[in-house]
């Protein structure tokens, strides 16, 4: 069973990922990898040293192209899943962003990003994702 849950804040050092549930011109901006043929928020691991704001902009860049953007943060969030880090709840910073402007191309697994006036369907993460964005909603961000 998937566990998520979501916190105002914890410990920096805690923080190993950075969601980002993005829009642009009013639209939902979902990627897909390579390797898959289902859609999800754009986010990823926080490097070594990394300020986890940078990692959501490192992110948001390599998997949407993103160039001019908004970065807001949302709130923490925890999964606990028993087939992902040995059952152990990990902790990531949930951030929305308002994405004004694309690079030409993508630069990353990213395979392409859609942009959609409804909520994907085929999500990579259907346990987990569609909760943020609920948790969003809840706390007034979108």
């Amino acid at each position: 069973m998937v566990e998520v849950r979501f916190y105002d804040n914890v410990d920096d050092a805690l923080l190993k990922f950075a969601v980002i549930i993005a829009r642009s011109n009013g639209k939902w901006v979902f990627c897909k990898h390579k390797k898959r043929n289902t859609y999800e928020i754009p986010g990823g691991h926080r490097e070594n040293e990394e300020a986890i704001i940078e990692t959501a902009r490192r992110e948001l860049y390599e998997e949407t192209g993103a160039l001019d953007f908004s970065l807001t943060p949302v709130c923490v969030y925890s999964v606990t899943a028993p087939d992902n880090f040995d059952g152990q709840e990990t902790f990531g910073m949930l951030y929305y962003s308002d994405i004004r402007r694309f690079d030409e191309e993508l630069h990353s697994e990213i395979e392409k990003i859609v942009l959609t006036d409804e909520l994907t369907d085929s999500w990579t993460y259907p346990l987990i994702q569609p909760k943020m964005i609920e948790e969003a909603k809840r706390r007034g961000i979108l």
